[in-house]
C-alpha cells in the first residue's frame, strides 16, 4: 500500500488532499491502448445476440488517478419478463428498451457487504469496536453466537462457521426473522472459511446495536457523503439496470420483473437495508471507492480510513475482500489483488501492486438467473494485467 505521504499531495489550502480522478487517454494513465479497445470490445461483445451472456454492462479502468476506460454497452432494460417454456427472454420492442449508460445504477448485491465491511473497520479505527471482541459483547440476546464464541473478526473473514444463509424471505415478519438470525448456530468449525450471508447480516446489527445508527446512515455518513458518491445509496432506485423476473421455481420468492428494488430475496424481506446485499451504484461512484482505497484511504480532502487500517482490509486474509482469486480476477490476481463479485452480474477489483482497478458492473440476472459464470470477469482481469504490463 502507498504511503500517507505517497498517497496525497498538499491541496490549495495547505491540507493533505488525495488526487481526484480524471479522465484522460489509457497511455496517460500508463496502460497499452491496444489492450484496453480489446477489452471494450470483449465487454460489448457480452451483451449481443439472442443469448447474449448479459443484458447490458459498464466497464471501467484507471490507473493512479485517471480514468482510462469508461464505457457502456447494451441494455438497461430489454426483456419484459422470462418465458420459461421457451427459456428466453420476452424482448420489450425496440421504442421501450432502455439503452445502458455509463451512469446507469446497478444492483450491486454482495458487493454491499464491502461497505459493511468498511463501515466495520471505521468503527475499529475508532476504538469503539473490537476486532477480536466477541459478538457476544455486543449482541447478547444472539445466544447461538455468543455461546460459540464468534468474534467480529470471524465475521468480517467468514471464518465463523455460519451457514452461507437462511430463508429469512419465508419468514412471517420482522420478529421471526430476527428469531432465526439470532438462533442460528455455526455449522462449520471455528477458523474455517466459508463464505456467508449472515456474516456481514449479524455485523449489521453488531454495528446499529454499538453506534446507535442504522447501517444506512453509517454507510452514508462514513463513505459515500465524504467521497462524495452521490450515485450510491440503498434502494428504490427507479433509474436502475433491471435485474430479473423473479418467480419460482428459479427463484425464492414471486415478485416479476425488478427494476430499482433489492434483487436478493433475503435483503428484499428486511427491507432493502442489509450488510450483504440492498445497494445500488454507478461504475463512476465505483471507481472513486477504488481510488480511495488504493490512495490509502484518502479522496480529495476526505479520507475515511488510515494507511494502516485500508492495509489491514486489503492484505491476508482481507477484512471484507477477496484476495488473489484468479476466478474472477484473471491474471490481476497474484501479487495482493483485492475485489468481490455480486450475484448479480457485478464486481470490482483493485490492485495496489500496480495502483490499478477494474469495475465491470452488469444485469447478467436479467431476464433470469443462469448458472454461474465467471470467465468474463476473469478475461477483463487479463486484459487490465495485460494493458499495464503492456506499457
Amino acid at each position: 500500500m502507498p504511503s500517507l505521504e505517497q498517497a496525497c499531495e498538499y491541496g490549495g489550502s495547505g491540507e493533505l488532499s488525495a488526487p481526484r480522478l480524471r479522465s484522460d487517454t489509457p497511455e496517460r494513465a500508463g496502460l497499452d491502448p491496444g489492450q484496453l479497445r480489446h477489452l471494450v470490445q470483449e465487454v460489448q461483445n457480452l451483451t449481443l445476440g439472442e443469448r447474449p451472456w448479459a443484458a447490458g454492462a459498464v466497464v471501467v479502468v484507471g490507473r493512479g488517478p485517471v480514468i482510462a476506460v469508461e464505457e457502456a454497452a447494451g441494455w438497461a432494460v430489454r426483456y419484459a419478463s422470462y418465458d420459461p417454456r421457451a427459456d428466453a427472454g420476452v424482448e420489450l420492442p425496440p421504442d421501450a428498451r432502455v439503452p445502458m449508460t455509463v451512469d446507469t445504477p446497478f444492483d450491486l448485491a454482495s458487493l454491499t457487504k464491502l461497505f459493511t465491511s468498511i463501515a466495520a473497520v471505521q468503527q475499529i479505527e475508532r476504538g469503539t469496536l473490537g476486532i477480536d471482541a466477541r459478538v457476544g459483547a455486543y449482541l447478547p440476546d444472539f445466544r447461538a453466537a455468543a455461546e460459540r464464541g464468534i468474534t467480529v473478526r470471524a465475521l468480517l473473514t467468514h471464518t465463523s462457521g455460519l451457514r452461507p444463509e437462511l430463508p429469512l424471505h419465508d419468514c412471517a415478519d420482522d420478529t421471526e426473522r430476527l428469531a432465526m438470525l439470532r438462533a442460528e448456530r455455526p455449522v462449520g468449525a471455528p477458523g474455517t472459511y466459508l463464505y456467508s450471508d449472515l456474516n456481514p447480516l449479524l455485523l449489521q446489527h453488531v454495528l446499529e446495536r454499538n453506534t446507535g445508527r442504522t447501517l444506512d446512515v453509517l454507510i452514508h455518513d462514513g463513505i459515500t457523503r465524504p467521497l462524495g458518491m452521490t450515485a450510491t445509496r440503498f434502494g428504490p432506485c427507479p433509474g436502475a439496470a433491471a435485474t430479473e423476473d423473479q418467480r419460482r421455481p428459479w427463484a425464492k420468492a414471486d415478485r416479476g420483473m425488478l427494476r430499482g428494488v433489492v434483487h436478493d430475496e433475503n435483503a428484499w424481506a428486511l427491507g432493502g437495508v442489509a450488510g450483504h446485499a440492498g445497494l445500488f451504484s454507478t461504475g463512476r461512484d465505483l471507481a472513486i471507492l477504488c481510488r480511495a482505497l488504493l490512495a490509502g484511504g484518502a479522496y480529495g480532502p476526505a479520507r475515511i480510513l488510515g494507511p494502516d487500517f485500508v492495509e489491514l482490509m486489503l492484505t491476508e486474509p482481507g477484512l471484507g475482500f477477496a484476495l488473489d482469486q484468479p476466478w474472477f480476477m484473471g491474471e490481476l490476481a497474484g501479487r495482493g489483488a483485492a475485489g468481490h463479485t455480486g450475484f448479480t452480474g457485478t464486481s470490482l477489483v483493485l490492485d495496489p501492486a500496480t495502483d490499478t482497478f477494474l469495475v465491470l458492473l452488469t444485469n447478467r440476472v436479467h431476464p433470469r438467473r443462469r448458472e454461474p459464470d465467471s470467465r468474463p470477469r476473469a478475461a477483463a482481469g487479463t486484459r487490465v494485467a495485460r494493458a499495464v504490463r503492456g506499457m
